[in-house]
């Protein structure tokens, strides 16, 4: 049977389509109440024996749900004959209501009350070793811990501060000892696999660039508001700049004996961040950008003139100027040449895009590419939406980017919902042809119309290629919550 996706699991409406209909005399079970002890349970391992896990007092039969099971088999697995509650643990997503429903279904009775003892499977917080954080981020989730800076500080300076960038973590942050860390390169055919320390990485030449890091699912609140997605509910936050050092990749790649052929080879990446299976966070782009020098993609070391903070990689993370921040993948502990992409959950199976007609029923992530470069993108940061502001004259204030290093050359603003428009002014760091890789902060000042109540604000920005943001965001809605870069707009009420 083929395994479905995450949503489709994980939601109640869809809950009883998530697979086959419980086993036979499950009913039963759940109408009289069978009791089990811990010992019964644990001799449920495999599909031959069925597959038994508990939560609290209950007991599930999930044999038919582990193929289904959004995270894969294997992570199901590690609580075959036993508690839940250590795996569940990682994940954020498994407590909420719809979840708990999905597994009711599952139920077959309770726990023997003599059994009721702390698991035996170690229940340590895998999240208890993370960092401090910021407390003027705005959290979306803490377990893992993503997290956004508010609009009006995001826009106050043109490079992002370390502790309020915005932080889009998969899975536990590592603590890693620098003085023991170690980044293996995959050596090509004829070549030699390299063993890198930290100081074997600043002996490569030093490289410092700007780079604006968007998270696929920026904006992805704007799209729930059309039809439910799944995802974080990242407002305009999910977006950053820093200047970051580091070594070229392609440098150390051509040590390790690798140059740029003509086959569709993809460099891929594998961070230092497991689950408890011992999967890592992976990604990768294509070997033609990872070897073009002009492309500037960076192992970077340090971010703002300090070492890299372990929420953003310590001790090295990869940096693909104008790519997605998914491939930007942080704690980088391998990196080899494959003939294919990575196949990575979150290269393969998310950070697609897809027809607003596709749903989690139909979808097949194979018939899409993954996402590398973003399309164009701006956001109004001040006046926030449902802001009071004064009459008279109004500063608005917000950021522009786009992918693939085009430059943002206008972004057009509106006080009247799109109406009549007017250009903003744009600072930041000159761009340079085809290398635009951080963002431009913009602003216009403009009269309040006489009389005017309230105002409706958009802006949508232009790029090189006279891209241009939609205007609407219901044409490029899509399941995951991606590339959501329609015009952005707030409504304010102006002061008498």
């Amino acid at each position: 049977m083929k395994p479905r996706t995450l949503a489709v699991c994980y939601n109640a409406a869809a809950a009883q389509s998530c697979g086959p209909q419980a086993p036979t005399g499950l009913q039963a079970a759940q109408e009289s109440t069978h009791i089990y002890t811990k010992e019964e349970v644990s001799s449920h391992t495999s599909p031959e024996t069925g597959i038994w896990v508990t939560l609290g007092s209950e007991v599930f039969d999930v044999t038919e749900f582990v193929d289904l099971h959004p995270g894969g088999p294997s992570k199901l697995m590690l609580a075959a004959g036993g508690p839940l509650e250590p795996f569940w643990a990682l994940y954020a997503v498994h407590n909420q209501s719809h979840v708990r429903e999905l597994l009711a279904q599952y139920k077959i009775g309770e726990l023997n009350p003599e059994d009721k003892v702390a698991p035996t499977v170690e229940t340590s917080d895998p999240y208890a070793d993370d960092p401090v954080r910021h407390p003027a981020l705005k959290v979306n989730s803490q377990r893992p811990f993503n997290a956004e800076p508010p609009p009006e500080l995001l826009t106050e300076n043109y490079i992002t501060p370390n502790p309020i960038f915005f932080t889009r973590n998969h899975l536990p942050v590592p603590n890693l000892d620098p003085d023991t860390y170690r980044l293996h390169v995959v050596g090509a055919p004829g070549g030699q696999s390299l063993s890198l320390s930290l100081d074997d990485l600043h002996n490569f030449p030093r490289y410092e660039i700007t780079v604006t890091l968007q998270c696929a699912g920026n904006r992805r609140s704007e799209m729930t508001q059309v039809k439910e997605v799944k995802g974080l509910e990242w407002r305009t936050g999910a977006i950053s700049t820093a200047r970051w050092a580091g070594a070229r990749l392609c440098d150390v790649l051509a040590q390790a004996g690798h140059q740029l052929c003509e086959t569709e080879a993809h460099v891929c990446f594998e961070g230092l961040d497991s689950d408890p299976t011992g999967t890592a966070y992976g990604a990768s782009i294509p070997l033609a950008r990872a070897m073009d020098p002009e492309a500037e993609v960076l192992l970077a070391y340090e971010m703002n003139g300090q070492p890299l903070p372990r929420d953003h990689g310590f001790p090295v993370r990869v940096v693909v100027p104008g790519v997605v921040g998914a491939r930007h993948v942080k704690w980088l502990g391998r990196v080899s040449v494959q003939p294919e992409e990575s196949y990575s959950h979150w290269q393969r199976r998310d950070y697609k895009g897809f027809s607003p007609s596709v749903d989690w029923d139909t979808v097949d992530f194979d018939s899409a590419p993954s996402i590398q470069e973003l399309p164009v993108q701006s956001a109004i940061t001040e006046p926030r939406d449902g802001e009071t502001v004064e009459s008279g004259e109004v500063t608005i204030k917000g950021y522009a980017w786009s992918g693939g290093g085009r430059a943002v050359i206008r972004v057009d603003v509106s006080l009247d919902g799109g109406l009549t428009w007017q250009v903003a002014k744009l600072d930041g760091e000159e761009q340079r042809p085809r290398k635009a890789w951080a963002w431009c902060l913009w602003q216009l000042k403009a009269p309040v119309p006489p009389g005017q109540k309230e105002l409706n604000i958009v802006c949508k920005a232009v790029d090189d290629g006279y891209n241009v943001q939609p205007d609407t965001v219901a044409p490029i809605w899509n399941l995951r919550g991606v590339l959501s870069n329609a015009w952005h707009r707030v409504h304010v009420y102006v002061s008498p």
